[in-house]
């Protein structure tokens, strides 16, 4: 980004950093001076420009393989050299996720759009799905591309696309729901967690949600989607109080029109970005933004880092940051050798964090969850070792 001149009620470093380093991963000292030079709305219309919806990052060479594909090489573990014997290799699954991992770690320490790879993350930890489920990273990617075309993107779209998404049908079991034997994990989160939360709805209301998406599956060969209309309930069903022949898409739609989806977001959005005490007031004027502009996400992040709240200097400082945040922003801030990323991935998982690898359906819980006395002193001696190197072979040992 091109340096623009010094506007009269420029922002000043402090807040251009406090900004940043809640937008992205540790903000450079020159990404600081670009945006310090700008009055505050002027900054945050600047962060909420236009992104390609695309990683820079080249993608595995497998990503658009499918789960046959993958069984097969599976199958195909270990090689045969020239004299007969047979050498163990890395099986396929487990190599394909320590890439995907490392594909992504790339994308946030190199990306150009720091915004974007946290709501990608923020995303990521809101719709879970994980490879230790699926047993198919290329679902995985299928899905972290679809986060992040729509990352600041709309709602509403993405909340349609995940009951359709691969990786979901398989980590909830949407590929076992079926007419005969209806399966509510993926009903049940779908309103626990991705929209109204807990006290909003009934058990009939998970049931009858349920039905309505049975028969939405996967290719077994493929791994793309396919509605199965003869595992479909097509019966009445009555939702949060409406009685219909509804399908899948008519729940998501009963869902958005619901006033606790735009609330949920927004306050999920504020404990990720502001603090971890939600002012109701605050929560309630957001999600009125929210839902008035048919859940586009920049006018909700605009709102959100506009706010006296967000802005408060008490504020700062007060977030503890993720594992990926404290290593990625690490590596960032201080422009250093990108250690071999197998090893950071390593050191994450460790503090806590496996991309790709959220702990259950509800995600990382993030907040003070982070630290403990042995975190802490896992933190510690993981960032020393990274100052201390300078070359990718002192960074061996550290995982």
């Amino acid at each position: 980004l091109s340096r623009p001149a010094r506007a009269a009620s420029a922002m000043g470093f402090d807040e251009a950093r406090h900004l940043l380093s809640r937008a992205g991963f540790g903000p450079t000292p020159a990404e600081i001076g670009t945006l310090e030079v700008l009055d505050y709305p002027a900054a945050v219309d600047r962060l909420l420009a236009t992104f390609q919806p695309k990683a820079a990052t080249p993608a595995p060479a497998w990503v658009n393989d499918g789960p046959g594909a993958l069984r097969q090489k599976q199958q195909a573990m270990a090689r045969t050299t020239g004299d007969g014997k047979a050498v163990q290799v890395q099986p396929p699954l487990q190599e394909q996720s320590r890439q995907l991992r490392n594909w992504w770690i790339e994308e946030m320490v190199a990306t150009e759009q720091p915004l974007v790879e946290h709501m990608v993350l923020f995303w990521h930890n809101h719709f879970t799905s994980s490879l230790t489920k699926t047993y198919y990273p290329g679902s995985l990617y299928q899905q972290n591309e679809m986060f992040r075309q729509n990352a600041l993107g709309n709602f509403a779209t993405v909340l349609k696309a995940v009951p359709r998404d691969p990786a979901m049908l398989l980590y909830l079991d949407g590929v076992r729901n079926v007419a005969r034997q209806p399966n509510e994990n993926f009903a049940r989160e779908l309103l626990e967690l991705f929209t109204l939360g807990e006290g909003h709805y009934t058990e009939g209301d998970i049931k009858a949600a349920a039905r309505a998406f049975t028969g939405w599956s996967i290719d077994r060969a493929s791994g793309q989607f396919v509605f199965r209309e003869q595992a479909h309930d097509g019966g009445e069903k009555t939702f949060l109080g409406q009685t219909g022949r509804f399908g899948g898409d008519e729940i998501i739609a009963i869902l958005l029109n619901h006033p606790r989806t735009a609330e949920t977001i927004a306050e999920k959005l504020w404990r990720e970005f502001v603090s971890l005490k939600p002012d109701r007031a605050e929560i309630g004027r957001l999600a009125a933004v929210f839902r008035a502009s048919g859940y586009e996400i920049k006018p909700l992040m605009r709102a959100l880092f506009l706010s006296p709240s967000f802005r408060d200097p008490a504020n700062r400082a007060a977030l503890i940051k993720s594992p990926v945040d404290l290593l990625v922003g690490t590596v960032r801030v201080l422009g250093l050798p990108v250690p071999e990323k197998t090893q950071l991935a390593r050191m994450m998982g460790g503090l806590g964090q496996s991309l790709f690898n959220p702990p259950n359906v509800k995600g990382w819980s993030g907040g003070e969850s982070w630290i403990t006395a042995y975190t802490l002193l896992q933190r510690q001696q993981i960032l020393r070792r990274i100052v201390e190197a300078t070359t990718v072979s002192q960074m061996e040992g550290m995982g």
